[in-house]
């Protein structure tokens, strides 16, 4: 595109910057620290930590009130650094994934965030670009613009250059609006609020996503132990009251339960796990811009990815060029080359953008400057119409006005294609088709070449109605990436499937295909599938890895198909017509160095340097971090059992509580910063790109993890309950026993923490495997505890007294022969889940 104006200066647009703020629509408030301290106070767990304090300044004790205060207050502490942390993460990811724009700062072209768009920049607008702010059209080529988000109108509008009296709506363009077709040059007059998507931007922010299936499913989980502990709590209360006529201390023995119950963490890990997975996800070079796609990312079966650019390097190179029926020509050098050779890169030359982003057309023209005797030819040459690539002919076409006012017509396209738009001879074609295939069988992608005269407007409605000359084959190589064939292979052995999709030849496309791994014994075609009705296309496509000659229209087609044989199926794409396919894929990854604006928006992915291989490492992290949350929350319940249980057990038995309110905000200091840091940062398990995706409707919390959870806390309870009733029965104090007893729980609790980073490693495997957070939180959890029971004032206020060494010692060696129990299970469900895959 010619460019008829400098633009601003980077001096000009700072100080705009400056002075009207950024181009953004009115946005809701940041969260601040007061406002995450309103949403912590409103927590169930909050509201009992206060009713318990409230109690015990009725029942006068005044220590044990204080002491829940001051944790009232670490919690809040915790919560605010998780909460902050999160807020950072997402603030990150936001402006990543904001859209860019393309404009003028001084002379020259360059891509920027959208919201530092300033009024009186020059927007350079392209094919699939999302308009960034509200302007006047300077300068329009065919430009149509989709306003259906501010009008609901779905047709395109055309837009003109507007003159020297007021714009009207044929040359102004939206802030929202999406570029279908043609490109121009915009005069920035409105940003931010200003605009007129602007003045509707609070409908906007009223609008709420749908919760995500996890989501869902944590949210039900919740609700489900919330009313469980509610029920057994109002029970508790009314039969403590009932046969010891106390309700002070029933109440208070109801408000133990139901924090011993209530599992306030899901939803907490829940956010931290999906906002930091996201993070981590961009550092391997994929923007998630919706995060509940890191729950699909474990269960995708099928890969779909274009070659050029994602599994090859997008370095396109003219390597040959046939002219006529004359011989190949290879490893051309010099200034110039024979004319016809030369013909054919001219008119290859004249059928591209003038300034292309597509890197095939950067490499013909970049082939022509560097050969090419005659540079200045095309001097006041200007196009005046355009053929696009369609179904029914896989080539396109430019008519250009030359110096003398004549007409000169070029094509490029599928060599089969231009050939038979040139209505060459049977013979004819079949001899280009062998060149084609010698230079395809190297690899390389082939382009057919024509050109024509044509007298005066008007123009044939088809390409077909020009008379056009067969010139020649260029043919274009393009290197696969280094790591593909590896990335490829660890798809196979992680069982997804990875299907290649090109418009090249299909001998192109089987070469490509060998070289990364693929299986390519059979290829289906854009006609293959056209030919094929619903039924049989979902039978063959489950036998295919190659397809080519395919349009990106085709692609959800086969997308569709894919999802009727159960497949969950990750789609690449980059133009405004690969838009359906991503939506309608679970996965859908647009390309983030040569994608459009309306592929961004309609996938959930962004791969930012567009590289398979980036692809392959998103799927081992959103593996790795379905795992871990699976593993945070079998640790939660398993915790949480012997706290209820040894709530209850003393009310069944008549004796007294063993625990108190203070000791179960104790046990949520180690529950809270375990699941959101152990966890989190627990590497991935060794065998993560070994095992099949997870079924889309398996549960995170199945019956399996249940079953795990319930036997580890199980055998938990049974040492805590031994070391607590066996003490009372020697007449033990209650203090000592309740000391004891929580050593035991405090010890167990921590050995729980090691034993479920890993379902296949033993805890002793797991102590050499590196996990720092692990170390601090052990280390913290010790250190408390020997200040808990050696300090005389905290043992007063946690009712504890001090205890024999022979005694404690027992208490700790308890605590850790609760391992010998965690390791059995994990041996009978390692065991059961192998036979299983094996009868699998």
């Amino acid at each position: 595109m010619k460019d008829t104006t400098p633009g601003l200066t980077a001096a000009q647009a700072a100080e705009r910057l400056r002075l009207d703020g950024y181009n953004e629509l009115p946005a809701k408030s940041r969260r601040t620290v007061f406002h995450i301290v309103l949403e912590v106070v409103r927590e169930p767990m909050f509201m009992l930590l206060i009713g318990a304090g409230a109690i015990y300044l009725v029942l006068g004790d005044r220590s044990d009130a204080l002491m829940l205060l001051g944790f009232v207050f670490i919690t809040m502490g915790i919560t605010i650094v998780q909460e902050r942390r999160t807020e950072r993460v997402l603030e990150t990811l936001k402006d990543l994934s904001s859209p860019r724009a393309l404009v003028l700062r001084d002379g020259r072209q360059a891509r920027i965030p959208g919201r530092e768009v300033v009024t009186g920049d020059t927007l350079v607008l392209e094919e699939g670009d999302r308009v960034a702010a509200d302007g006047v059209v300077i300068e329009s080529h065919d430009l149509l613009i989709d306003e259906s988000l501010l009008t609901g109108e779905s047709v395109p509008v055309a837009k003109e250059a507007a003159g020297e009296g007021d714009a009207g709506p044929e040359q102004r363009v939206y802030s929202g609006s999406m570029v279908l077709q043609g490109g121009g040059l915009v005069r920035v007059d409105a940003i931010g609020g200003a605009t007129a998507i602007g003045k509707i931007g609070r409908s906007l922010q009223a609008q709420t996503a749908e919760p995500s299936p996890l989501q869902r499913e944590i949210r039900t989980l919740v609700q489900r132990f919330a009313l469980l502990g509610a029920a057994v709590s109002l029970l508790v209360v009314v039969l403590f009251a009932w046969f010891r006529g106390d309700w002070l201390n029933g109440l208070l023995a109801g408000i133990t339960l139901a924090m011993s119950i209530l599992p306030e963490e899901f939803t907490v890990i829940l956010t931290v796990f999906m906002a930091l997975g996201a993070w981590r996800i961009s550092r391997n070079h994929v923007l998630t811009r919706r995060t509940a796609v890191i729950e699909a990312l474990g269960s995708a079966t099928v890969l779909c990815v274009d070659k050029t650019g994602t599994l090859t390097e997008n370095r396109m190179t003219v390597k040959s060029v046939v002219a006529g029926a004359g011989p190949v020509l290879a490893g051309l050098e010099g200034n110039g080359f024979p004319g016809p050779a030369e013909e054919v890169i001219e008119y290859a030359v004249l059928s591209s953008e003038s300034n292309p982003f597509d890197p095939m057309e950067q490499a013909f023209h970049r082939f022509h400057a560097e050969c090419s005797a005659g540079p200045g030819k095309h001097a006041g040459w200007s196009l005046v119409h355009e053929y696009p690539l369609t179904k029914q002919l896989l080539a396109m076409t430019h008519v250009w006005r030359t110096a003398d006012g004549a007409y000169a017509v070029a094509t490029k396209g599928a060599p089969e294609a231009v050939a038979r738009a040139c209505r060459l001879p049977a013979s004819r074609v079949g001899d280009i088709l062998q060149q084609v295939e010698a230079l395809a069988r190297q690899g390389m992608r082939v382009i057919g070449v024509a050109r024509a005269r044509h007298a005066a407007p008007p123009w044939p409605p088809g390409q077909d109605g020009l008379d056009l000359e067969w010139l020649g084959l260029v043919g274009l190589a393009d290197p696969l990436r280094p790591q593909v064939r590896s990335a490829v292979a660890e798809c196979h052995q992680a069982g997804m499937r990875v299907m290649m999709i090109t418009g090249d030849y299909p001998v192109t496309a089987q070469t490509i295909a060998q070289e990364a791994g693929l299986p390519s014994e059979r290829v289906m075609t854009g006609a293959d599938m056209d030919a094929m009705p619903d039924d049989a296309l979902r039978a063959a496509v489950q036998g295919v890895h190659v397809f080519a000659r395919i349009l990106p229209e085709q692609k959800l087609r086969l997308v569709n198909a894919l999802k009727s044989n159960g497949e969950v199926v990750a789609m690449t794409g980059d133009g405004v017509n690969d838009a359906p396919a991503l939506k309608a894929a679970h996965i859908g990854i647009s390309m983030g160095e040569r994608g459009t604006d309306v592929a961004r928006e309609a996938s959930s992915l962004v791969l930012l340097n567009d590289d398979f291989t980036s692809i392959v490492h998103a799927a081992r992290l959103g593996r790795r971090i379905y795992d871990n949350l699976r593993k945070a929350m079998t640790y939660i319940v398993a915790v949480h059992i012997p706290i209820a249980g040894m709530t209850i057990l003393p009310l069944v038995l008549g004796t007294p509580l063993a625990f108190a309110p203070v000791h179960i905000v104790f046990i949520e200091m180690i529950i809270n910063p375990t699941c959101a840091i152990v966890f989190e940062t627990e590497g991935a398990e060794r065998d993560i790109m070994q095992r099949p995706p997870r079924g889309i409707h398996d549960r995170l919390f199945g019956p399996h993890s249940i079953l795990l959870a319930v036997l580890q806390g199980a055998g938990l309870l049974a040492a805590v309950a031994a070391t607590y009733f066996g003490g009372l029965r020697d007449a033990m104090p209650v203090e000592e026993a309740r000391t004891l007893a929580f050593t035991v729980q405090v010890i167990g609790s921590a050995c729980l923490i090691v034993a479920n980073r890993s379902l296949v490693h033993s805890f002793f495997t797991l102590i050499g495997i590196p996990n720092r957070a692990q170390w601090w939180i052990l280390g913290g959890t010790f250190a408390a505890l020997m200040a808990v029971l050696s300090v005389p004032f905290l043992r007063e206020v946690f009712h504890f007294s001090a205890v024999d060494r022979h005694a404690l010692a027992w208490a700790v060696l308890s605590g850790f022969a609760c391992l010998g129990w965690f390791e059995l299970v994990k041996f009978v469900f390692k065991t059961r889940t192998r036979r299983q895959g094996a009868a699998g």
